[in-house]
C-alpha cells in the first residue's frame, strides 16, 4: 500500500510565531509515513492547531484513544491489490 507523509507539525503552522520560536526548521519538517486511511483520519479528527499543539509526536498520535481505535480497525482490514 502506498504511504503518505504526515508532517507532525502541519505546514500551515510553520509560519506562526509561536511555532517558529519553539521549533527549528529541522523539527518543523519532521514527519511520519502513514497509509492514506490513517492520514485522512488524523486530519478529520483534529484541527491543524490541535495537531501542532498536542499531537506533534508519533507517540502522542498512537496514544490518542480515538485514533488508536481507528488505527486498530484499519490494521484488521483486508486489502485487495490489483
Amino acid at each position: 500500500m502506498p504511504l503518505t507523509f504526515h508532517h507532525l507539525i502541519p505546514k500551515k503552522m510553520h509560519r506562526r510565531p509561536r511555532f517558529k520560536r519553539r521549533f527549528d526548521k529541522q523539527s518543523l519538517a519532521q514527519g511520519i509515513y502513514l497509509c492514506r486511511d490513517c492520514h485522512d483520519a488524523i486530519h478529520r479528527t483534529y484541527t491543524e492547531l490541535e495537531l501542532a499543539s498536542s499531537f506533534s509526536t508519533p507517540e502522542a498520535l498512537a496514544a490518542d484513544p480515538m485514533l488508536a481505535k481507528h488505527f486498530a480497525w484499519v490494521s484488521r482490514q483486508k486489502r485487495i491489490t490489483i
